[in-house]
Formats: C-alpha cells, sequence, structure tokens
C-alpha cells in the first residue's frame, strides 16, 4: 500500500521548500453553491493554493480523485503537458448528486515523484 501524505497547514511549517512541497501537492476542496439531495453539487478540487505544481514530462499531476468515506465518487486523470508543460495548479471540478443527509469529501492528488496526497476533510450537509 502506498503512503498516502497528508495536509499540515503551511502556517506551521519552516522553511520556504517544505512549505511549497507540502501546498503544491495538496488538493484543496470548496463545494458551489448548497448540496440539495438528489440536485447536482459542482466540486471543485485544486492543487495547491499559494504554490504551482510542475507539468513536465517526468513529473506531473496525473490524477486528482473524490471520496466520500471511503467510496470513490469521481476521479480525473492528466496527461503530461496537459498544462501546457507550465507550472500551474491542476484543477476539476466534479458534478455530483448527493443522496444522503450527510457528504464526507476526502480528494487525493497523484504526484508521479512525491505520491498520493491528501486534502482536509470536507463535511457536507445536505438538505432534502
Amino acid at each position: 500500500m502506498p503512503k498516502i501524505n497528508k495536509y499540515v497547514d503551511i502556517d506551521t511549517v519552516e522553511g520556504e521548500a517544505k512549505k511549497d512541497l507540502i501546498d503544491r501537492h495538496s488538493p484543496f476542496i470548496t463545494v458551489e453553491g448548497d448540496a440539495k439531495k438528489g440536485e447536482m453539487l459542482a466540486v471543485n478540487v485544486k492543487m495547491g493554493q499559494e504554490y504551482t505544481h510542475p507539468d513536465d514530462f517526468d513529473h506531473y499531476i496525473e490524477s486528482i480523485t473524490l471520496f466520500d468515506g471511503d467510496t470513490k465518487l469521481a476521479m480525473a486523470t492528466f496527461v503530461p503537458g496537459t498544462l501546457g508543460n507550465e507550472k500551474s495548479h491542476a484543477e476539476v471540478t466534479f458534478n455530483i448528486r448527493p443522496m444522503k443527509s450527510k457528504l464526507n469529501l476526502v480528494a487525493h492528488g497523484y504526484c508521479t515523484k512525491h505520491g498520493i496526497w491528501e486534502s482536509t476533510p470536507v463535511e457536507v450537509t445536505v438538505v432534502d
């Protein structure tokens, strides 16, 4: 089983290089709008907040996966060069349809050099 790296608040980390490494590899979840049972909900996942990630042929974000607890909801894969071989934020919006009263969203991003990185969980209350 591969190691899963977890996000650490970079304000608590010393050293610019370490902050850069943690931030650019961490997925950040944003839920757009209110979650209503049975209606589409836009969930945005962006790799990195303050620091951008390389998009080189040997070092890039290969995938972003969204989970509700242990259930895989969606996955996006990228090929090297998708972002124009520029440092950038890999980002995707997943449209999901919640069917229960609560979502426990977690995202994983996979870097081809630095492995799997997990977001901070986001709990979403779903209304009827």
